[in-house]
């Protein structure tokens, strides 16, 4: 395996594999700091971008990144590659595959058809010599879309995940928070709750609350529990009211091992899903959610850097023909993204990266309280990621999760960026609203008494 090079004034330097020259390359950030694969300098991070731009597009399908033989994922993305989409670009390098990518010419339907073209990896490395609005500007023009009850992703509309959580799971709490999220025309992306616990009894009841919820109100939108994915395959053996399958997953097999799932466990979820038929416009039936960092903080990143750790969980993840994929941008905390500026450069970074490769992103929007982050941060990812298209953020109860403790984006947040904007709900949700939004402080009052 060749090196690389690249000489600034006097100095030249050298980056001994692909992975090496990925890592630094990557815009600052804490996570490889700590993993010590990030530039020891400015300058030799531009000496690594520079290097980087010079390198074939396709170098990246003969040296991977994680061995092939030793990750299920490597092998995933390489059975998964169709020459026949790469070949408009299989010429260029990263620097003119920027370019290419940044040309009026190339339109959404262009880049839709590459998708299965690129790897992960094509997808980190340009990112990485890309400014924030190269990364806005590629991502607004890519539409992904995708169904179950409702059609998420189409122009002009902004999705929204009512998250609901609970600090003990309880159904009044759970359903007052539901309410309250509905009325500001929220929940058309899903009504997600992140369980307390992972017990499967706990978890019935929550698939039976929200889908009591969902049924009362004639809501068309789909529900989840985001418990582990064994738990919900559990839960739809004995007949639960199961619509999607969640998993947080991560981009090797050794992290999502960490997970305690692999890819045939992810195969058997999706057909049990898909058999249920319960949804009414289409079978996306997977919810994965992803975060820089994950890998390293499972110390299964195998050198790797961490944002392209993430891209290749977005090719693990378009395998399953997902509605919903998110990046919990800022979740992990400050060891990986120190402050807001990390924060907004990876979720802006992730947007792309994720619909450049074919998946229907959204973006938890968020910080921990101990991260050099605050809402004002927020506001402004928020707004890019308005402007870049993104398919659905969080509406959290006051943007303050009470039972995840962290910060993330509120009911009235989607409301600020669906006006600035002009973009409205998924429309069969929309529809809905807009013929129930005067009588829901009755229904309201109604469930909460049942």
């Amino acid at each position: 395996m060749r090196g690389y090079r690249s000489t600034i004034g006097n100095v030249v330097y050298r980056f001994d594999d692909i992975k090496t020259l990925l890592g630094k390359a990557s815009p600052g950030r804490s996570g490889d700091d700590l993993a010590g694969l990030s530039a020891a300098s400015a300058e030799e991070r531009v000496a690594a971008q520079m290097a980087l731009s010079d390198i074939p597009l396709k170098t990246f399908l003969n040296e991977p990144v994680v061995p092939y033989e030793s990750d299920e994922v490597t092998r995933l993305i390489a059975g998964e590659h169709d020459p026949g989409a790469f070949a408009p670009v299989a010429h260029l390098t990263i620097g003119d595959f920027r370019d290419w990518l940044l040309s009026e010419r190339v339109t959404g339907k262009i880049l839709a058809a590459l998708g299965t073209g690129l790897t992960p990896e094509m997808a980190a490395a340009v990112s990485k010599i890309m400014r924030l609005q190269d990364l806005v500007t590629v991502a607004a023009k890519i539409r992904v879309i995708t169904s179950f009850r409702n059609t998420l992703g189409l122009a002009g509309r902004l999705s929204t995940r009512l998250q609901p959580n609970h600090p003990t799971d309880h159904p009044k709490g759970v359903a007052a928070s539901i309410i309250d999220g509905l009325s500001y025309a929220n929940g058309d992306a899903v009504i997600g709750i992140n369980p307390v616990s992972d017990n499967l009894e706990s978890v019935e009841t929550l698939l039976r609350l929200l889908d009591h919820v969902r049924e009362s109100y004639r809501i068309p939108t789909q529900t989840c529990v985001l418990a582990h994915v064994t738990t919900t395959m559990d839960a739809m053996r004995r007949g639960a009211p199961v619509d999607l399958v969640f998993q947080s997953i991560a981009g090797t097999e050794a992290a999502n091992a960490s997970f305690g799932t692999n890819i045939a466990m992810l195969r058997e979820a999706r057909e049990q899903a898909i058999e249920l038929r319960r949804g009414t416009l289409g079978d996306n039936v997977m919810y994965f959610e992803t975060g820089q960092g994950s890998a390293l903080s499972a110390n299964a990143h195998h050198g790797v850097d961490q944002q392209t750790c993430e891209a290749r969980a977005y090719g693990l993840a378009r395998h399953f023909q997902p509605l919903l994929v998110n990046t919990v941008v800022g979740f992990i905390g400050p060891e990986y993204l120190y402050n807001g500026k990390q924060i907004l450069r990876a979720a802006l970074e992730d947007h792309f990266c994720g619909k450049l490769l074919g998946l229907p992103m959204g973006c938890d929007i968020c910080y921990t309280n101990h991260a050099e982050a605050d809402q004002d941060d927020m506001d402004a990812l928020l707004t890019m990621l308005g402007a870049a298209g993104v398919n659905y953020i969080m509406g959290v109860p006051g943007a303050d999760d009470v039972m995840l403790n962290y910060q993330s984006t509120s009911f009235h947040d989607a409301l600020y960026v669906r006006g600035v904007f002009g973009l409205r709900p998924a429309p069969e949700f929309e529809a809905w609203f807009e013929q129930v939004r005067q009588e829901l402080p009755r229904m309201a009052g109604l469930l909460l008494e049942a």
